[in-house]
């Protein structure tokens, strides 16, 4: 019977409490697999999926493998624990040409052969039906992997396909990550989620200032970013009043950092409404303006919950290359202008001290502006 084995990650180090995060990584794996029929079972310190539609295989292994806390998986054949038919199995994923050992993992040792035997034994079985083969223990093109378990059952296979790995989502709070229509935000967002954390999202939209296409290019993200965290619901804030207003009563070089603050006081009120406990931002230090030392201090203040920021110590560099990863990247990159981008100063000031911040800040009606905000979200769930 051909199955699939699911290996988990750092689960293994959890101590008294590891039912709670094996049983969020198994709940994480069926909703991914939520439209598919198989059968579902627990082998020791893996899973196994058996029972499946063969034709959807790789559809399968593709979504399990991106999900959080799974460490690598293999598509196997299960057989007996009786020599003739692990030869069988072994035969049948062995290569035709180039170089292979046999690796074997006895974890029944009332299996009459030691592992060394098992490896050197069905070795020569598979030379000898297949001559051109030669043998190589050391760097060998291919291995057969022979794991003879406990249950009289014993799985082979050739291949293993690396995961995600991380800890299973909703096993690490809940946290509303700031989406922008860039490369960095969705990275942050995917970065959390492999930390176990649930997420929602905010975005900011200043119609007709910025695009309808624009705003759709987030909700393209969102369901880029989905494939990982599972779920996805956006919150999208009408920021067209705040952005007119710091225009319009501040000084042109205060506009980013001011506009920050107001973004990090809503998406605060909507992690408390939502009883999420962090809010999430995709800042580098340095990369900007907005995102120097200083600069971040005086957003935080107005915060009163953690703010996490996972690629403060990323290049530009290292974030594209995880938003081409996970998918994102030709998506970001789609020339639509989000609210971050239009009134841009030209000279924006990059160490703001906090006494003048709040000195500019006075000039508008910061909490009637906030509220009004959070009077006009549009929920959009992800599907």
């Amino acid at each position: 019977m051909r199955v699939i084995i699911i290996r988990y990650s750092e689960i293994h180090l959890k101590g008294n409490n590891r039912d709670f995060f094996e049983s969020a990584l198994i709940s994480n794996i069926k909703t991914v697999l939520k439209e598919y029929q198989y059968d579902f079972a627990r082998s020791n310190a893996r899973y196994i999926i058996r029972n499946f539609d063969e034709e959807k295989l790789n559809e399968i292994t593709d979504k399990v493998k991106n999900v959080f806390g799974v460490h690598s998986l293999s598509v196997a054949e299960e057989v007996d624990s009786v020599y003739d038919e692990i030869v069988a199995a072994a035969l049948k994923y062995s290569p035709n040409f180039g170089s292979f050992k046999v690796s074997t993992n006895r974890a029944d040792k009332r299996f009459p052969m030691q592992s060394m035997k098992v490896s050197a034994e069905i070795g020569g079985e598979i030379l000898e039906k297949k001559p051109a083969l030669t043998v190589d223990l050391f760097n060998p093109d291919n291995v057969i992997y022979i794991d003879i378990r406990e249950n009289g059952k014993t799985f082979v296979y050739s291949q293993t396909i690396k995961a995600v790995n991380g800890m299973p989502v909703g096993t690490g709070g809940k946290g509303i990550v700031m989406l922008s229509g860039g490369i960095d935000s969705p990275v942050a967002a995917y970065m959390m989620a492999k930390r176990g954390m649930s997420l929602r999202a905010v975005h900011f939209h200043s119609f007709p200032f910025t695009s309808l296409q624009a705003k759709q290019k987030v909700l393209d993200l969102a369901k880029i970013v989905k494939k990982y965290t599972l779920r996805m619901t956006v919150d999208v804030v009408s920021f067209t009043e705040i952005q007119t207003a710091i225009h319009e009563k501040c000084p042109e070089e205060y506009m980013i950092t001011i506009m920050r603050r107001f973004m990090m006081r809503i998406a605060e009120r909507l992690a408390r409404i939502n009883g999420a406990g962090a809010v999430i931002t995709g800042e580098s230090l340095g990369q900007v303006a907005s995102q120097t030392l200083e600069s971040i201090t005086s957003t935080n203040s107005v915060a009163g919950i953690p703010v996490f920021r996972p690629l403060i110590g990323f290049d530009k560099d290292e974030i594209i290359e995880i938003s081409q990863k996970i998918g994102a990247f030709e998506t970001s990159i789609l020339p639509y202008e989000d609210c971050c981008t239009i009134f841009l100063p030209k000279r924006p000031v990059t160490k703001p001290r906090l006494s003048a911040v709040e000195k500019v800040e006075s000039a508008l009606d910061v909490e009637n502006l906030v509220n009004n905000a959070l009077n006009n979200i549009e929920t959009i769930v992800i599907e």
